[in-house]
């Protein structure tokens, strides 16, 4: 863990243990008594104007902007499992402004257009809120901005940095000391912190996914869960979907699986599936939520290599999670992955480092789930069987809000127009691939040990790190 100013509880792992005992391995937002009764799968043959693959986020995004754009187009929606059950149900509902993932990461790719795509982000952020609004979508949508935090003095002066950059740039954000920082949420280990109020928003982010759902069906959206998709063909008319129970012949295809295996062969090596842990307390008793201030309920990430992000929930639970992005070799997703008592034992005790004044604190859930990670953090586009196949992926962590922005450029790309979306470099360039098996996996874990080391270094990065950045490369979650 990040190095910190203060000593952990003498006891930080018989603590970790007490809090997990009776954590239920499950997600905490999809255990809801208002989870939507799937609809029924796929039978038989059909035919469709656009069919969107993939239930989370950008498939739904794609098939609701689809007929808000264009009432009459018959649309099409195929989930393997239930919508919103996978990434986008399970991610700790951070819905960022940025498209680029993150001002600097954007800064050092796209200089010359950051602040269109910055320009845009805003935008698309605040029309996901003029959504919720319009369909009445319960997710307690809150647009609290974010708070980064330093555990360390290295990232002090980092902070520091970034706060110059995007106020050059007329980002409103606001560089604290280590007090300033814990009137807003009180922890021991901050010695400063940057407080960005426009950039974020809080969501629940199954109930959205949810509710997009909602919306799409009650705008004629066909949508068949538990139908997975097993390949593609171009056919004289348009593209054969094919499933177990029929094919669909339709005009377009919108492909969003993100972190699954890729129906487009040249998409196998664009992105790797890395899985991400989380844990949810108990609701806070009103003594131990004085004891933390957070009066603001900013979503709140610490500025290590190997980072944190946690937030208030609608009943005062803190969602904690992050650090341990894990990789298995030859890109495994399953089930048996979603759960690792390691690394939430891990998240338990760097918890507790955090808010020693919440000793004696329980976990009520625990969970993993697979997010896609591109080698430049950011999401990609294009297409494929001569303009007839759109896809959007790679999101990296912090597609909760920049989905909806690969939606309208898929619709674009699909539609062949020149937009202002379609324009951008950022849209045009794909980022470099992985290598295939082994180095991949050699390489993945290479990184996350010299990400580590660099938080243990104050921040110094090594040869390889160096190296990966000559390049443009990267592995991030």
């Amino acid at each position: 863990m990040t190095q910190r100013p203060v000593a952990p509880p003498a006891d930080a792992a018989g603590a970790a243990g007490r809090a997990l005992a009776d954590a239920r391995p499950a997600v905490f937002w999809l255990d809801d008594p208002d989870r939507p009764v799937t609809v029924p799968p796929l039978a038989g043959a059909t035919t469709a104007d656009l069919t969107v693959v993939g239930g989370g986020y950008t498939g739904l995004w794609t098939a609701l902007r689809a007929k808000e754009r264009d009432p009459g187009r018959d649309v099409l929606l195929l989930e393997a499992g239930a919508c919103g059950d996978q990434a986008s149900g399970r991610n700790g509902g951070f819905a960022s402004a940025s498209l680029t993932h993150g001002f600097g990461n954007g800064r050092a790719r796209w200089p010359e257009e950051l602040a269109e795509a910055d320009r845009l982000g805003a935008e698309n952020l605040r029309e996901i809120g003029e959504t919720v609004r319009r369909y009445d979508i319960d997710c307690h949508w809150e647009r609290t901005g974010e708070l980064m935090v330093a555990t360390a003095p290295h990232q002090v002066e980092e902070l520091a940095g970034l706060a110059r950059e995007m106020g050059d740039a007329s980002h409103r954000v606001e560089l604290l000391d280590a007090p300033a920082v814990r009137e807003l949420v009180a922890s021991p280990s901050y010695l400063g912190g940057l407080l960005d109020p426009e950039g974020t928003a809080m969501v629940e982010p199954a109930r959205l996914a949810w509710g997009l759902r909602e919306a799409c069906l009650g705008l004629g959206v066909r949508i068949h869960e538990h139908t997975a998709v097993t390949g593609l063909a171009s056919g004289p008319a348009g593209v054969q979907v094919r499933t177990r129970a029929g094919t669909v012949r339709t005009a377009s295809v919108a492909l969003a699986t993100n972190a699954f295996p890729a129906l487009l062969r040249r998409l196998r090596l664009m992105t790797v599936p890395v899985y991400d842990y989380v844990l949810v307390t108990e609701p806070l008793s009103p003594a131990q939520l004085a004891s933390v201030g957070w009066r603001g309920r900013q979503g709140v990430g610490d500025s290590g290599n190997l980072f944190h992000y946690y937030r208030l929930t609608r009943d005062n639970r803190i969602l904690w999670g992050g650090y341990d992005a894990v990789y298995h070799y030859g890109s495994q997703v399953h089930r048996g992955l979603e759960q690792r008592a390691a690394t939430h034992r891990v998240l338990a005790e760097h918890f507790f480092e955090t808010f020693p004044q919440l000793d004696g604190l329980r976990f009520t859930h625990r969970w993993g789930g697979v997010i896609d990670t591109s080698t430049r953090f950011a999401a990609f586009f294009g297409t494929a069987h001569r303009g007839r196949v759109g896809y959007a992926l790679g999101y990296t962590g912090l597609g909760v809000a920049a989905s909806r922005f690969g939606a309208e450029v898929m619709l674009d790309l699909l539609a062949g127009e020149d937009t202002e979306r379609t324009r951008l470099r950022m849209v045009r360039e794909r980022p470099l691939p992985f290598p295939p098996e082994p180095l991949r996996y050699a390489g993945v874990q290479l990184t996350r040990r010299s990400l580590a080391r660099a938080d243990a270094r104050e921040g110094r990065r090594d040869l390889w790190l160096r190296t990966l950045d000559r390049m443009g490369l990267g592995f991030d979650s």
